[in-house]
């Protein structure tokens, strides 16, 4: 990023993208700053300095991407938002290679460990592995904090040129409480740049640096910088810790060799992460050409909704749109009007193909750690990839701690545009600090970070799930919930009741018995076979109600029949009049990790109308879930709240 947080102009190249990102970096401050998860069209008319006009255009533009929600008036930031910081740390592949050791060294020191990058005049973090403790210290990753109060600013600064410094001093001038780093406490006065200044030169001369609560009080870190192979710093690995538990001389003791020791290793695994073009390519062949912005037109079965999860928009794309060679933007501007931005859709479609320079490294043992591996990769990369990765990589020159890129034929390949056009979105990107050009080559930035990653980086599993409940209610008309297998019950971990004068009356924490429940049988269903016959085996099924299954074989039956199609329907076992059909929520790797239903009363109808009228509606919701699960782990886990799949 440049060095002043102050948003860069929006009159630009490309008007719409730049116009674009300024609304979605007004969207992050306000959700990081105020902790507003909802904003209204005058507060980014305010915040931008934009026309209502224009603002409108944008918003409607990008909730037709997914990138953001509309309920009424209230705006907020979409878990598919992360797509595009997922891209950065695709390219990166910084989780990859680094998040196996940052969790090896957390087990081993029982601390807090992070790895943080350079941008501008700030570290930002892309991979936080935490101690869960009553006092928890972490940062999510996408903070930003200003380099003189943490200790990767004072080993980043120790290779800043003349200019750097000038930009940086310019910068604490313009903003000398830090107000615009929302991850750190406001300064109550100015501080003295010649202390960091000293810093920076003990940093240099020691290999080390250490944060002495510079950040707040109590707070104490040691941080070691990771090379390239010409030697230049590519990231910090930071331990943190409190004074409870160290001062900053005794966490210095305690965890500079452990880091030591595994810094080699570190270091080859950044020099091993080039792009294995064959084995990409191969891959890549077998993912789905469906582009970004195609989303925002219609997916026809569940299986394309997970890929393109913006058919909550409600709009519609034909069925394999976006194909190589095809500008799934202007399909897009033809089916949804004027009021759609073309230039913006493929500004933001360009930003999201640079991932597809993803190095994906495998991770030490074999495990995949905070990264998800070459497929992930793969998957993550624009549609079209398995041809544009074939010859667009450019390999790493003599300094290999960077990603190689994608040259400008490879991006128009992968986002189906015009050369013309896929090279203005670039220039543009380039000249606002999310991308830079090497060469043939380009790469996305840390700055692309700060488009909603980290406030969004906090949701959890039912935080990531509500909002496509709320969809699915307003749908069907009927309460739904999600629960998790707890033993031989299920657990309600969130709902969304429907206004009826006769509803199902459930609250969250709620129990019952899993053999009884739509939920609780297409959770059994999700059990490998040894797992689910080790469940049935301990079962003592009790006739709730005289519909109840209460013969085991019977119910082992049943679950199986839940297995093979996909959903169950419970009528009237669990209590007389109370009718549910559910289907499984799937994680990343595949595994059903909780059950979504909607419960209706039996007089409504049939059984059958009931499963015909409802489950496509359940499958689309859980499609949209899992594919905001699989974006939001894609390179890290959940955030706060109930967490599931562990």
């Amino acid at each position: 990023m440049s060095f002043s947080p102050v948003p860069p102009p929006v009159n630009g190249p490309v008007g719409p993208l730049e116009r674009g990102l300024a609304v979605l970096r007004e969207l992050t401050r306000l959700a990081a700053h105020e902790g507003r998860t909802t904003v209204r069209p005058g507060d980014l008319v305010r915040g931008t300095g934009l026309a209502r006009s224009v603002v409108d255009r944008v918003v409607g533009t990008l909730e037709q991407l997914g990138y953001v929600t509309l309920d009424g008036r209230d705006i907020g930031l979409a878990v598919r938002l992360m797509e595009l910081g997922n891209a950065y740390l695709a390219a990166s592949g910084l989780p990859a290679a680094l998040g196996p050791f940052a969790e090896r060294l957390a087990d081993g020191l029982d601390e807090s460990v992070s790895v943080a990058v350079p941008d501008g005049g700030g570290v930002r973090f892309v991979v936080q592995v935490t101690r869960r403790r009553t006092m928890s210290l972490a940062f999510r990753i996408g903070d930003l904090l200003p380099a003189e109060r943490c200790s990767p600013g004072a080993l980043f600064a120790a290779e800043w040129s003349g200019a750097d410094w000038a930009a940086w001093r310019a910068r604490r001038a313009e903003d000398p409480l830090d107000t615009a780093f929302p991850a750190v406490p406001p300064r109550h006065r100015p501080a003295c740049g010649e202390d960091f200044e000293a810093r920076v030169k003990e940093a240099a001369r020691d290999g080390w640096a250490v944060d002495d609560q510079l950040i707040e009080p109590g707070l104490v870190a040691v941080s070691v910088p990771v090379r390239d192979a010409s030697g230049r710093i590519v990231c910090a690995v930071n331990v943190v810790s409190h004074t409870s538990r160290h001062d900053v001389d005794s966490l210095r003791a305690a965890v500079l060799g452990p880091l030591g020791a595994e810094l080699p290793a570190m270091e080859a695994a950044l020099t091993a992460r080039r792009p294995r073009l064959a084995a990409l390519a191969g891959s890549a062949a077998s993912v789905a050409s469906a582009a970004s912005i195609a989303s925002a037109a219609s997916v026809t079965s569940a299986a394309s909704i997970a890929s393109a999860a913006s058919v909550a928009s409600g709009a519609s794309v034909a069925s394999g749109a976006g194909a190589v060679g095809e500008d799934p933007a202007r399909m897009a501007k033809r089916e949804l009007g004027a009021g759609f931005l073309q230039s913006l859709a493929r500004g933001l479609a360009v930003l999201r193909a640079l991932g597809g320079a993803a190095p994906g490294v495998a991770a030490p043992g074999g495990a995949q750690g905070s990264g998800q591996g070459e497929a992930r990769a793969v998957e993550d990369a624009a549609p079209g990839a398995a041809g544009a990765l074939a010859h667009g990589l450019v390999g790493a020159g003599p300094g290999g701690g960077r990603g190689g890129g994608m040259t400008l034929s490879a991006v128009a390949e992968a986002t189906g545009l015009a050369r013309a056009t896929a090279r203005r979105s670039l220039l543009t990107l380039v000249e606002l600090g999310y991308a830079e050009a090497d060469g043939r080559a380009f790469r996305p930035l840390p700055r692309v970070l700060e488009l909603g990653y980290a406030p969004l980086a906090e949701r959890g599993f039912t935080d990531i799930a509500q909002p496509h409940m709320r969809e699915l209610v307003r749908t069907v008309h009927e309460s739904a919930s999600l629960a998790v297998l707890d033993g031989g019950d299920i657990r309600y971990i969130a709902r969304v009741p429907t206004v009826r004068i006769m509803s199902v009356n459930i609250t969250i924490g709620t129990r019952f018995p899993a053999y009884a429940t739509s939920m609780g049988r297409v959770l059994l269903a999700g059990l490998d076979a040894d797992a689910r016959a080790a469940h049935l085996a301990g079962v003592r099924p009790e006739p709730l109600t005289r519909h109840t299954v209460t013969d085991v074989a019977e119910l082992a039956r049943v679950v199986e029949r839940a297995a093979a199609e996909g959903h169950a329907l419970v009528d009237q076992e669990l209590e007389e009049g109370l009718r549910s059909l559910a289907v499984p929520v799937r994680d990343a790797r595949g595994r059903v990790v909780a059950g979504l239903n909607v419960a209706t009363h039996a007089g409504r109808g049939t059984a059958e109308s009931a499963r015909g009228e409802l489950l496509p509606a359940l499958r689309a919701t859980a499609a949209r879930i899992e594919a905001d699960l699989a974006t939001a782990s894609a390179h890290h886990a959940l955030g706060a709240g109930e967490r599931v799949g562990a």
